[in-house]
């Protein structure tokens, strides 16, 4: 997401916005049944999503691939509404028990796969269950574990230094605010934004990872690539009770219908309010 100081100064561009909790935490994908675990993580039925596309408004274009007014408030309540009827109690896919099993499982996943982190994570934390525990692993049993995840090296270095930091700084407790969790070593404002809202339940940002960039971009929603600048029009355009589920939706979206080659057109949610060029099918 680039270096420090960019990261700094953009982050003064957001949107002044104070994050309170919303509601009460969010599921945790462990503690739902088989059945709930399905339809909160996995492929929509084909059917379910084409019945949802239908009732949805026609986004109106101003010229081939390109949408008339593509901020206008009711076609973002109907792009936030066919999302949330197709991925109704979306959860964050990364096993975990507390807040800082969730930062050290969300560190761990750059790079790879939350199912590759998933298998590594139950013997990790295992072993080491608390930070002062982690604190205190040897580096190359940590860098064993964790080897299949890539870059285990420096992801080693990273989560063990974001345990020392949480037992020297704050006491072995995750905190709070995205400018203290960003002082982790190896958190970024995503994985904060990720923990802050997945766990705590407080909509700091959104998260903005591959799938979110390439959907924001595609909907319209944003002409930035870069990741923050992406995030800070999001926040300007989404009410913030929805900052959460709206990345959990969306990438959730982007892993099984709106993939980066080929995108499942003829079945996605939000087909007729999209006007991206590239489309593999078309109802307008």
């Amino acid at each position: 997401m680039g270096s420090v100081s960019v990261i700094g100064m953009a982050m003064m561009k957001f949107p002044q916005k104070t994050a309170k909790r919303i509601g009460k935490e969010l599921p945790r994908p462990q503690t739902l049944t088989a059945a709930a675990r399905r339809a909160a993580i996995e492929d929509i039925p084909v059917k379910k999503a084409r019945a949802i596309a239908a009732k949805e408004p026609v986004s109106p274009k101003a010229q081939a691939t390109k949408t008339k007014d593509p901020l206008a408030p009711q076609r973002i309540a109907a792009i936030l509404d066919a999302l949330r009827k197709a991925y109704p109690n979306v959860v964050w896919p990364l096993t975990h028990r507390n807040a800082f099993e969730l930062v050290i499982a969300t560190a761990l996943s750059a790079q790879t796969t939350d199912a590759t982190v998933n298998k590594v994570t139950p013997e990790l934390f295992r072993l080491f269950p608390n930070p002062r525990t982690l604190a205190e692993a040897p580096l190359a049993e940590i860098e064993q574990l964790i080897h299949t995840t890539g870059f285990y090296r420096a992801k080693a270095k990273n989560i063990q230094g974001a345990a020392k930091t949480l037992v020297e700084r704050f006491h072995s407790k995750v905190p709070e605010t995205i400018e203290e969790l960003t002082q982790l070593p190896g958190v970024a404002r995503k994985t904060a934004n990720v923990v802050l809202g997945s766990w705590f339940g407080i909509p700091s940002g959104v998260v903005v990872d591959t799938h979110v960039l390439r959907i924001s971009q595609r909907l319209e929603l944003t002409e930035a690539t870069e990741p923050v600048k992406v995030e800070q029009d999001l926040m300007k355009i989404l009410p913030q009770d929805r900052w959460i589920q709206f990345s959990h939706e969306v990438i959730h979206h982007g892993r099984q219908i709106c993939i980066a080659r080929k995108p499942r057109c003829s079945d996605c949610t939000l087909e007729s309010l999209c006007d991206f060029g590239d489309k593999t099918w078309s109802s307008h």
